[in-house]
């Protein structure tokens, strides 16, 4: 079952993550075949100054093979040389 997890700065409005949160479940039932029952999602607000710790570091730049969408911003992967 899809449990997708949206990490984002505050300020978004309640319908803004409404939008959101619909068009997300309306792609992951067209494209994967599930029905909407089977899919969830969540948003974690993260303050701007702990981005880098709480989300980019472990999230990001710590799992960048697992990305399909890498950001713009901040280093690449974490190099073992």
């Amino acid at each position: 079952m899809p449990h997708v997890i949206v990490k984002l700065w505050p300020g978004k409005s309640d319908a803004q993550k409404r939008d959101l949160s619909a068009a997300i479940v309306r792609d992951v039932t067209r494209i994967l075949n599930y029905g909407d029952e089977a899919v969830s999602v969540g948003f974690e607000e993260v303050q701007p100054d702990a981005w880098t710790a709480q989300v980019y570091e472990p999230d990001i730049r710590g799992r960048w093979n697992a990305l399909t969408k890498e950001p713009g911003y901040g280093p690449g992967p974490k190099r073992s040389d």
